[in-house]
């Protein structure tokens, strides 16, 4: 029998080994690595080339949402499961528009999960339960669409670069992150302050909060 190979991208190693040790279990799935950051994330997905990646929203340096975006630009065979904590609408619409085949709530059964990869893997859609009664309803509110069009103007190196300044890098930080230069960190700041209509990195950080670049848990240090 073919074992479904999975990527777990969890940056809480308590969580990732939970996850690894209920889908060890499962005499068709392998968990075939592990990535702590989003950008690992989208690298292992390169290397590994796994059927299913089950990528958590809240990663640092680069957010869930952008490296299953990343990762679905690149690798279009490879299905992405999103996990979060977060029910948000905000959260579950940039994580279709990013291009997951499904979004689970991390409280969740390990039957669910497992069900979930399977049922991504074979090319359809899973979504936790309340999840899926909502979209079935077409209940998005009108300001988070108006918030998520913003968004989907963005760059994807401009939500990069946005995400690092409301984690709270300096521009050098971001620079070496990034692989660029500090001058094109700060042109990017410019164009984000432009198109976004806001002029202050705690305004950015707030944005960022809201529109679920990262979540609200995470430690900031807004400048």
């Amino acid at each position: 029998m073919k074992r479904i190979t999975v990527l777990l991208a969890e940056d809480h190693m308590i969580v990732r080994e939970g996850f690894r040790r209920l889908l060890d279990a499962e005499a068709d799935l392998e968990v075939v690595g592990e990535a702590q950051t989003g950008r690992q994330a989208v690298a292992l997905a390169k290397k590994l080339r796994p059927a299913v990646v089950v990528m958590d929203i809240a990663m640092p340096l680069l957010n869930g949402l952008e490296a299953t975006r990343q990762i679905r630009t690149s690798m279009p065979g490879t299905k992405v499961l999103v996990l979060s904590a977060h029910n948000d609408d905000a959260y579950v619409d940039q994580a279709i528009t990013s291009g997951a085949a499904g979004f689970l709530l991390k409280q969740t059964s390990s039957h669910d999960l497992s069900r979930a990869i399977r049922t991504v893997q074979k090319g359809k859609t899973f979504f936790s339960p309340s999840i899926a009664r909502r979209l079935q309803d077409q209940k998005m509110p009108g300001g988070g669409r108006a918030l998520r069009k913003k968004v989907s103007h963005l760059s994807s190196r401009e939500l990069e670069v946005l995400q690092l300044i409301a984690e709270g890098k300096a521009n050098k930080q971001t620079a070496a992150e990034l692989g660029i230069s500090i001058k094109t960190v700060e042109k990017h700041r410019q164009n984000l302050m432009a198109k976004l209509d806001i002029h202050e990195i705690s305004g950015l950080t707030r944005y960022a909060i809201a529109a679920g670049i990262i979540e609200s848990s995470v430690q900031l240090t807004i400048r």
